[in-house]
């Protein structure tokens, strides 16, 4: 199980540094557009003294691996030292064979574009564990010990590498578009990196908690925790039931509560990065694969 969980990470990062470095070649570059962090440094590197990108992204990246093997662990170092590479083989291959698709008379076509298909690129590569170096493993380790989304802190970054690239070869029009870019990309990564396993988080409060909490699990197949509440005006102490669903369960689920009690009091909100049985898990604790 572990090998064949391996080798299918291994395909996905493949996958997405293709898709990344398509985009890049594309989009980017042949649209004279920058980017954020690593890679927007080997554009500049590019643009101004025409150095190759798959050369510089590797030669750039050298000392990040070793922080990436002190901090990142074993396997996460492995699969980045692949994405790495991947993306600057794929880098090689896309500037010797490249599909001209000149964009410079409809820049914002080719500020979506770039944004989509870096964002889903980083996004698949992300999801399956790896990083293509750089800002990618900054940004995984401030995700880790911070909590802050991936997409957030490589924008940060995009933003000091996009200014560096307005006051050496970019147009301020070329760097307002690539700003969109950017920002279409982060936000793909979050989409790709939450999206994939958000749900809905549903509390309930009722006089008929026990019914509620029995017509969930018979009918939608979902547990539900029992948590103590007391309220803050009665002060009595009371059940509050907690359940956790897809997000085209949740019709579902408010019309099984108000079937029991339509005046029962039910919060929803949003989750992200659900772990566990009937998400990630199937009823015999074996991962989903998704």
């Amino acid at each position: 199980m572990f090998n064949q969980l391996k080798i299918r990470n291994i395909f996905f990062i493949l996958l997405g540094s293709a898709i990344f470095a398509f985009g890049l070649v594309h989009f980017n570059m042949q649209n004279n557009l920058a980017e954020g962090g690593f890679t927007g440094i080997t554009l500049l590197l590019y643009f101004i003294f025409n150095i190759d990108p798959s050369i510089s992204n590797l030669v750039l990246n050298i000392p990040i691996f070793f922080i990436g093997w002190k901090l990142l662990g074993r396997t996460t170092f492995l699969y980045t030292l692949i994405g790495t590479v991947a993306l600057s083989v794929f880098l090689w291959l896309f500037q010797r064979f490249q599909i001209n698709m000149p964009l410079k008379d409809d820049l914002t076509l080719a500020a979506l574009f770039a944004g989509v298909f870096i964002g889903v690129g980083l996004g698949i590569i992300f999801r399956y564990g790896g990083t293509t170096g750089g800002v990618d493993i900054i940004a995984r380790l401030v995700h880790k010990y911070k909590g802050v989304s991936m997409g957030k802190t490589m924008f940060m970054f995009d933003f000091v590498v996009i200014a560096l690239s307005l006051v050496t070869y970019l147009s301020y029009k070329e760097a307002m578009y690539t700003l969109v870019a950017v920002f279409i990309a982060a936000k793909v990564i979050d989409f790709m990196q939450e999206g994939a396993y958000a749900a809905k988080g549903a509390t309930i409060i009722s006089e008929r908690n026990g019914e509620i909490a029995d017509k969930i699990m018979q009918e939608m197949d979902r547990g539900v925790t029992i948590l103590k509440g007391q309220g803050s005006f009665t002060k009595m102490d009371r059940n509050v039931l907690y359940c956790v669903v897809g997000k085209n369960e949740i019709v579902r689920l408010k019309t099984v509560i108000t079937s029991v009690d339509p005046h029962a009091f039910v919060a929803v909100s949003d989750v992200h990065d659900v772990l566990g049985e009937g998400f990630t898990l199937d009823a015999d604790k074996n991962p989903i694969h998704r």
